[in-house]
């Protein structure tokens, strides 16, 4: 079985059928692996590429590009119902990543089960932000009993503000089940070469003002003309220090 990445390896009409990997070429079995390695292991579409290859399928990584876009909602459904209820005791904390070439700020809380409770982007790091976001993570269905942050000035007061009832701690060490998340997300960002803008999420495009410009002005002539011996008579030769006619101390 073999696949160059052309379009005939895309989906077929097939009617009357319910099962998402109805239409592909591939077998259930092998869309589900190579979409598997990708999300679960540190892989980049060429490397996911190599391993069926290995093993006699031959996948172009365009194609796996194709089914990761595809079915990634479908693996992220089928996963839910093996999640752990939400935690009561959360770590949250903020990093910094390079989003389509600019850095940003993402703010991450985990609870004690390692579950990611919720993420936001944010460009600034600020009070305003760990506002938004400690406003969006009670929106999981448990409000935390003890929350435990970093030295920030900023988590105090929000907390305070928004779950008074929430232990604050800041230990020292406290807060390294998040900082240990962080290193695998970052892990799996750097394969991906960053994240890119979500196409769903950067709204309508602005169409660019352009400004009316004024015509173009005439171009000066740079070619000097030739100096007669009139005109060179009273420049500086070897010699002679002054300019004839305009230093008075130089006249006799």
């Amino acid at each position: 079985m073999a696949d160059r990445g052309w379009l005939e390896t895309g989906r077929v009409t097939a009617p009357g059928t319910t099962s998402v990997f109805a239409g592909f070429r591939f077998p259930p079995e092998v869309i589900s692996v190579a979409v598997r390695w990708y999300l679960r292991y540190g892989l980049s579409y060429r490397d996911v590429e190599e391993l069926p290859a290995e093993r006699g399928v031959t996948v172009d990584h365009v194609t796996i590009y194709r089914w990761v876009q595809r079915f990634t909602p479908e693996f992220i459904e089928a996963a839910r119902p093996c999640r752990h209820a939400p935690g009561d005791r959360w770590f949250a904390d903020e990093t910094y990543l390079r989003v389509a070439g600019t850095w940003a700020y993402l703010y991450r809380a985990v609870d004690q089960h390692g579950q990611v409770i919720d993420v936001l982007l944010s460009v600034k790091r600020d009070l305003a932000a760990a506002r938004r976001f400690f406003t969006r993570a009670p929106r999981a269905g448990t409000v935390p009993v003890e929350v435990t942050t970093d030295r920030a000035p900023a988590y105090p007061r929000v907390l305070d503000e928004l779950i008074p009832s929430a232990l604050h701690t800041v230990g020292q060490y406290a807060n390294n089940p998040i900082e240990v998340d962080h290193g695998r997300l970052k892990a799996r960002l750097r394969p991906m070469l960053g994240l890119k803008p979500s196409p769903l999420s950067a709204g309508p495009r602005r169409r660019p003002r352009v400004r009316a410009e004024s015509a173009p002005r005439p171009l000066r002539h740079c070619h000097r003309r030739p100096r007669t011996p009139q005109a060179t008579e009273g420049l500086r030769r070897p010699g002679n220090h002054c300019m004839t006619g305009r230093d008075s101390s130089c006249q006799a």
